[in-house]
């Protein structure tokens, strides 16, 4: 079982916003930042998807500094006192964005879906992790 240390503290607080054109803008702002009045400003076309973004583009930010706090060589490889280079645990995470022009919904899953565009265009964060940690891998899509 984990054991659970004092937390953090620190808030991450989000504020939603109808616009006139009705788009919605959405701010989040957290105190966990090591910038003083961390805010991002983010539009979206419903309530649910300006905070979508604005959560995604957040995660984003603290995906990086978690890999980049942990300063790892690329290319290093760890070797044992037998001479078998030793296996170490990663969280890969993929997050890739587009928008499409497509007939339909499916279409637009669908072209996206073709080829390795998604792989190679994608921003890949891989953070070092303990092989105890209790983090399950959000599965494929549903459709």
């Amino acid at each position: 079982m984990t054991q659970i240390n004092p937390r953090t503290a620190g808030t991450i607080a989000i504020d939603v916003f109808a616009q006139s054109n009705g788009q919605y803008l959405c701010q989040i702002s957290s105190s966990l930042s090591d910038r003083p009045n961390d805010t991002m400003n983010v539009y979206g076309q419903t309530k649910e998807h300006a905070i979508a973004i604005a959560l995604e583009n957040l995660a984003s930010r603290y995906r990086q500094q978690a890999e980049d706090s942990q300063n790892i060589d690329w290319d290093a490889v760890e070797i044992s006192d037998s001479g078998e280079p030793i296996e170490k645990h990663y969280h890969v995470i993929l997050h890739y964005e587009r928008i499409a022009k497509d007939e339909s919904k499916f279409e637009a899953m669908h072209n996206t879906m073709m080829g390795n565009t998604v792989v190679e265009n994608a921003k890949i964060s891989i953070i070092e992790i303990d092989p105890d940690i209790e983090i399950e891998a959000r599965g494929l899509s549903k459709y």
